[in-house]
């Protein structure tokens, strides 16, 4: 080895020497992750430095746009996955008698952190940011986090960045003192110049594995603030044990504390619940893998958007793009809706200022970016311009057809739908291959998930922006394919179906809601209904049968029907299917006797003590062979996009993994294929409510 030379250590790691500082340099794309293979060169190139005893110290930093941004997850389902030989690295290195600096850039988490905190000295660029996000995927730090964090910045600043996974700014690492400085330059330089730093000052190795760490009043509050908190989430029960292997840092040996650590971190990575999250996470960058788009269809440059329609819903949407600095032109139909929606939106703003969320200067910057006007000709210089006008097809298809008059020929144009045919609402536009569905869900400016719409004749390069201005507006993109209600709420219909059979069938909705509940979904169908509005779901229904799309049952969906008429539209009108006190659900006597009527109109016996097992098997298992129909139609291309939809908009529990996952996971689809065909035989199945998707019987042989 010439020294001065870069040594490649099989690609992966680079090594050389560069006067008396050594350099290694970590290049595993995209992120640098931390593999078996990345660790055994890491190993093979330290054994390098340690056999240059002429060199003062080493400096390790990453190519490409960050330093390291954790491990190889795919490699924690490995039957034979092992950690100890990476963590033995890093006690090998923390033991070395020549100083080690990480040189850190972009993004240092999970196992990244973890290397970088076993190194003696952190210098960071000012972009950099630190953090710990295992917990996102149920698992705590494998390699030491948990005993290395809190000794460098303390119990509490440790617990908060284990439990919430947040990240922090490299000047909040400074502060913390989990960095040394922060340098302007590129890694290796700014490595280089604070190796210079040490060795003008005979600097000492600093082992952050040797430093006393001890509880005092505060930590030991902190602690026990967390630990009731873990508690209180027991369906995650990484922080709990995040928690404990913290109090471990301040209350064991380092020794002994990576040992709880690994045994705690074991135990996780074989959960139930870590294995759904871990899924979940590779469903969401896989939902980004649009077929037919490729990446070099990327679209035109959306520099300017535009929105029809100032209700709550267009308000929201424009949030989104102004948060990121984008102009937004709102359009409405008078000057009191377009003052009454700009009103709100800076109310909305204003909240966010006096709840700390926002800086004010920052809100008034965003604020500034919104205009509006009563003239459809505003929207003629947009790139990108969405309506968010109410749901009723003439209204869609007359306000598409005035855009397409109005609009550039390149311009990008979407509707906002929930239910209604994308592909009518695009042929009406007049340029169906610059049409698309993006399915907002409400409040549009806090709710993660975006369905993506992609109509028969949506352009590759049209679809292919929609997704990238997703990602730019932070939201969960899924793509799905024209059906009524596309993936989340053709998927809710069957759903809310058989719960309002059952309200019929004598069960109570605080029953239905409670076991609902219990599954983990953030709220049960009844109360769900209520927020969201019983004239919103009524008028969805209404419309689907004008269409005719309903079965020939005059019971089906007959109590939102009904209460509608009533004008019990849920919290709005502090009465739907429940009576409200404030925001309190109150069972309703009135409900209880408008359902006994509702029973006797339509012929169904009613019974009580409807078993809660029951109520889960005929919500979820019709949910879940509606998805199985809608990915043997194509309108979903892979089984996680149902489930990133599912869990990232409608309050499945992530935990599961979401709706078919769980089915295929925990129940098992020969589970329900037969409770499926054992309700079509004692309920019959004149409807065809019980027919089971091809998909789902295919998979029971």
């Amino acid at each position: 080895m010439s020294l001065g030379v870069p040594e490649p250590m099989n690609d992966l790691v680079t090594f050389e020497k560069e006067g008396a500082v050594a350099f290694l340099r970590i290049a595993n794309p995209p992120v640098n992750a931390i593999s078996p293979e990345l660790t055994r060169q890491l190993i093979a190139a330290f054994t390098q430095f340690e056999q240059w005893p002429d060199a003062t110290c080493l400096v390790i930093y990453g190519a490409g746009r960050t330093f390291v941004a954790g491990g190889d997850i795919a490699s924690f389902d490995s039957p034979g996955f092992d950690p100890s030989s990476f963590n033995s690295f890093l006690g090998r290195m923390e033991a070395s008698r020549r100083p080690v600096i990480a040189a850190l850039h972009g993004h240092i988490l999970g196992g990244g952190l973890e290397l970088a905190m076993a190194c003696h000295y952190r210098v960071a660029s000012p972009e950099a940011h630190l953090g710990l996000p295992e917990v996102k995927l149920g698992l705590i730090p494998g390699s030491m986090g948990t005993q290395r964090l809190p000794r460098l910045v303390g119990v509490e600043k440790a617990l908060d960045m284990i439990l919430t996974g947040r990240p922090a700014s490299a000047d909040e690492a400074l502060s913390l003192g989990l960095i040394d400085r922060v340098l302007e330059g590129a890694p290796r330089d700014i490595g280089a110049t604070f190796a210079g730093y040490l060795t003008g000052s005979d600097a000492v190795i600093r082992r952050s594995g040797d430093i006393a760490l001890a509880l005092d009043g505060a930590s030991t509050a902190a602690i026990e603030k967390a630990r009731a908190a873990a508690a209180g989430k027991a369906s995650y029960p990484a922080l709990a044990a995040a928690v404990r292997c913290v109090e471990a840092a301040a209350t064991m040996t380092f020794a002994e504390g990576s040992r709880l650590e690994a045994s705690e971190f074991e135990t996780l990575r074989l959960s139930s619940s870590s294995k759904a999250l871990r899924y979940l996470f590779f469903a969401s960058r896989d939902a980004l893998k649009v077929p037919g788009a490729t990446s070099a269809a990327t679209g035109p440059d959306i520099r300017k958007i535009g929105i029809l329609g100032a209700g709550t819903m267009g308000g929201g949407i424009a949030m989104n793009f102004a948060n990121i600095g984008l102009p937004v032109t709102i359009v409405e139909q008078s000057e009191e809706a377009l003052a009454r929606g700009l009103d709100l939106v800076e109310k909305n703003y204003l909240a966010s200022v006096t709840k700390g969320k926002l800086p004010m200067e920052e809100a008034r910057r965003r604020i500034a970016l919104l205009s509006g006007s009563t003239d459809f000709n505003a929207l003629a210089d947009c790139d990108l311009v969405i309506e968010a006008v109410f749901e009723d097809m003439d209204v869609k298809m007359d306000v598409a057809r005035r855009l397409g008059e109005v609009c550039r020929p390149d311009a990008i144009v979407a509707t906002n739908t929930s239910t209604l045919d994308v592909n009518v609402i695009a042929k009406a536009f007049g340029r169906p291959d610059r049409f698309l569905g993006m399915h907002f869900f409400s409040p549009a400016n806090v709710m993660r998930l975006l369905e993506i719409v992609r109509g028969d004749a949506t352009a590759p390069d049209v679809l292919q922006a929609a997704m990238t201005m997703a990602r730019r507006i932070g939201k969960t993109p899924v793509v799905s394919g024209v059906c009524y209600g596309f993936i989340g709420n053709r998927m809710l219909e069957p759903y809310l179906r058989e719960a309002e059979f059952l309200l019929l069938e004598g069960a109570t909705p605080a029953q239905v809601d409670r076991a609902i509940e219990g599954l983990g979904m953030a709220m049960g169908p009844f109360r769900m209904m209520d927020m969201a509005g019983v004239d919103v779901g009524a008028r969805v229904v209404t419309a689907r049968a004008a269409e005719g799309g309903l079965p020939d049952d005059p019971s089906y969906r007959a109590s939102v029907l009904r209460l509608f008429e009533l004008g019990r539209f849920g919290q709005k009108s502090q009465a739907g299917y429940y009576r409200y006190e404030g925001r309190m659900a109150v069972p309703d006597p009135l409900v209880s006797d408008l359902l006994d009527e509702l029973a006797s109109r339509h012929g169904v016996r009613r019974r009580s003590g409807i078993p809660e097992q029951e109520i889960v098997e005929r919500l979820i298992y019709p949910l879940v062979n509606e998805g199985a129909l809608i990915l043997d139609e194509g309108i979903a291309a892979r089984m996680g996009d149902i489930d990133v939809v599912w869990t990232a908009g409608y309050g499945f529990p992530d935990y599961r993994g979401g709706p078919m996952f769980m089915a295929e996971h925990e129940i098992g689809f020969d589970r329900i294929v037969d409770r499926l065909d054992h309700y079509a035989s004692v309920r019959g199945n004149a409807f065809g409510y019980w027919d089971v998707a091809p998909l789902l019987r295919d998979r029971t042989h």
